[in-house]
């Protein structure tokens, strides 16, 4: 049986392990990303992950991680502040040159639409759309089952989409209802977290629920844009935050409802991530499989 070492790269934490060629994650670890010592640590950390898996999977190296992604290089091309110097970070040519075990690196939000595709709430879909919504909102479009990348592997970054004099993450990212939940209440906002913001608005606080219901309505607002554009049959939403599953489903429903015309909100569905922590290395060994078919 092939093996194959999965490596996904976030901002906080690189979740890494051996996927089989039958898609079961075999092994899962995970170390801290360290994102502010920058793309050469990451790189080195990865080597590191190699190098002590390399005798048990040595079918391929499968890399999912945050910044654009030239598909064909395996290398960072853009890549926000949160790690410095990732530009240019050459995973595919360091491993391959390294270890000859051949090496995919795609996208993380790419990743997670592909195993959503493969093996949850966009499987047999003609076309769909995945966002993750945390610290930022990363999106994904899937034709058929394949990614859709655009001309210059940029497609579907719509956190920077502009939205009422700012941008869509920047108004609807869960990192928002942190900062506001706390400005009104006039705290520090390293008093509040996204989990306890839920917990109080169950409760009934009237500013949780405020600030939760102005995120959903960005998010409405921000999903309908999408929509007029791909017209996807589901909108599949993961991330952190997307745990709240039960609290939030009806409310963005009804919010994309308000800014969705009729005729295409009738065929529109909204799902939930299904492969929530492993969506990242099963979505990066799909990826690997795809570029080795």
């Amino acid at each position: 049986m092939k093996k194959y070492i999965s490596i996904d790269i976030g901002g906080t934490a690189i979740k890494y392990g051996i996927v089989s060629e039958d898609a079961e994650v075999l092994l899962k670890k995970e170390m801290k990303t360290e994102a502010q010592k920058g793309g050469q640590a990451i790189l080195d950390k990865v080597i590191g992950i190699v190098e002590a898996l390399k005798e048990e999977a040595d079918a391929g190296v499968c890399i999912s991680t945050a910044g654009m992604v030239d598909i064909e290089k395996g290398e960072i091309f853009y890549s926000a502040p949160l790690i410095p110097n990732y530009i240019g970070t050459a995973f595919k040519k360091t491993v391959e040159e390294r270890f000859g075990i051949p090496c995919e690196v795609e996208n993380d939000v790419n990743c997670a639409g592909l195993a959503e595709y493969k093996a949850g709430a966009a499987a047999g879909s003609k076309a769909a759309v995945m966002l993750t919504i945390g610290t930022g909102i990363g999106g994904c479009i899937l034709l058929n089952g394949e990614v859709f990348h655009g001309f210059s592997n940029s497609a579907c970054e719509v956190g920077y989409m502009h939205m009422d004099d700012s941008d869509f993450q920047t108004l609807g990212a869960a990192s928002i209802l942190t900062k506001k939940v706390a400005a009104w209440k006039g705290e520090p906002a390293e008093n509040w977290s996204g989990y306890q913001i839920f917990e109080e608005a169950k409760k009934g606080d009237k500013i949780c629920n405020r600030a939760i219901d102005e995120m959903t309505d960005v998010l409405g607002k921000g999903i309908a844009n999408i929509c007029y554009v791909v017209n996807p049959e589901v909108v599949i939403l993961g991330g952190g935050i997307m745990a709240q599953e039960e609290f939030l489903k009806d409310k963005i429903e009804k919010a994309v409802e308000k800014y969705l015309v009729s005729s295409m909100w009738e065929h529109t569905s909204i799902a939930f991530a299904k492969n929530q922590n492993n969506a990242g290395m099963l979505g990066a060994f799909y990826h690997f499989q795809g570029r080795h078919a």
